[in-house]
């Protein structure tokens, strides 16, 4: 193990320490925010600590059998030691780098999920119905809850636009590899001819801004209009101006919401994705001038990237950005992404290493 790294782990025991004793101590709960964030760096230090300590034990069972090939009547058991501390030091190793990644400030965030239909007309916004749907379902294996801001949808069914708010723990950490351009490879309901159609869609996942803490909107910047909301018809349609169109008048960005009871929550739903939208903005920029040196196209979020395509004759869905092919594509519509987001969990994992070495 690098000198560098031991260093870094005698200093997380050393605090570990520490707030034992400050958690034990009857001052700890008179402040019980600075208790609960002690607590919590408490719980992501403990695992830390319990492998390095595990990786310590086996270094010195190594050390032990080492001794112990002295001895002929023990050679054959030191071997055997010999030989499982040689092969669990290097796998220990590896889990404690990868518990030392720097940790992403967002992971525990809620998200807005965008999807937006482009190229292939009533298609792609079935097609974004789909992806919706794989979502959603996905959202109710994690126990998440789900909650739709605003919706276009489309005169054959599916959606031109949706935007929801995915809420629960860690959505934004399973979550964020999910933006680029998805394209699907089949045959529409509409084709009589039975000829494969391809289509695309957009879709951008964004953690959630405290728009008090992470972004300032000066109200000199926003446009807000109101207008009466559009839909199906029946009783629920609204006879007032309730729809909310904000329009943030430096960048352009245009957010509408009509899906809420009143003109007050529809406006501060569209708030709440005009500041996710600025600090994703923000976001990628920073992470676009520290990319010139390193590329990370799982972690990048160009929106104009092609990442996955859906090809339902053959049953496969295909993630370009780490070349993997699953021929589970029913599943895989059904919500079960866990293959594919712990793949490309991996691979950006493996990608930090790399960057991690180069630097020392």
């Amino acid at each position: 193990m690098k000198q560098s790294i031991r260093d870094k782990l005698e200093s997380l025991v050393g605090r570990l320490d520490e707030l034992d004793r400050i958690l034990a101590s009857g001052e700890a709960t008179r402040d019980m925010d600075q208790y609960r964030k002690l607590s919590r760096e408490h719980a992501e230090l403990g695992p830390v600590v319990a492998l390095y300590q595990s990786w310590q034990q086996t270094e010195a069972d190594l050390a032990s059998a080492q001794e112990m090939m002295a001895d002929p009547e023990m050679k054959d058991l030191a071997e055997e030691e010999m030989k499982a501390a040689k092969a669990r030091l290097p796998e220990i190793e590896l889990d404690l780098q990868k518990l030392l990644l720097p940790k992403d400030d967002n992971d525990e965030r809620n998200i807005f999920l965008e999807i937006r239909a482009g190229t292939g007309g009533d298609e792609s916004a079935l097609f974004a119905g789909s992806l919706f749907r794989m979502y959603t379902r996905f959202a109710e294996r994690q126990r998440w809850q789900v909650e739709v801001v605003s919706a276009n949808e489309s005169e054959l069914g599916g959606y031109k636009e949706v935007i929801a708010r995915i809420a629960g723990n860690g959505v934004y950490a399973r979550l964020k590899f999910e933006s680029g351009g998805h394209r699907v490879q089949r045959v529409p309901e509409t084709e009589s001819q039975g000829r494969i159609h391809t289509s695309a869609c957009t879709v951008a996942v964004m953690p959630e801004a405290d728009a008090l803490e992470d972004v300032q909107i000066n109200a000199n910047d926003i446009r807000i209009d109101t207008f009466r909301a559009s839909g199906a018809g029946g009783q629920h349609i609204q006879k007032t101006d309730s729809a909310v169109r904000i329009t943030h008048l430096p960048t352009g960005l245009v957010v509408e919401c009509q899906d809420g009871r009143s003109q007050h929550q529809n406006k501060a739903q569209a708030m709440a994705v005009l500041a996710s939208r600025i600090r994703d903005a923000q976001e990628r920029e920073r992470h676009a001038k520290i990319a010139s040196t390193r590329k990370n196209l799982i972690g990048s979020g160009d929106r104009s990237e092609r990442i996955r395509t859906y090809n339902f004759p053959q049953g496969r869905v295909t993630d370009h950005r780490i070349n993997l092919t699953l021929y589970k594509i029913d599943a895989i519509m059904d919500g079960d992404l866990d293959e594919l987001i712990g793949a490309l969990t991996t691979e950006h994992q493996a990608d930090q290493l790399a960057a991690l070495a180069d630097t020392e």
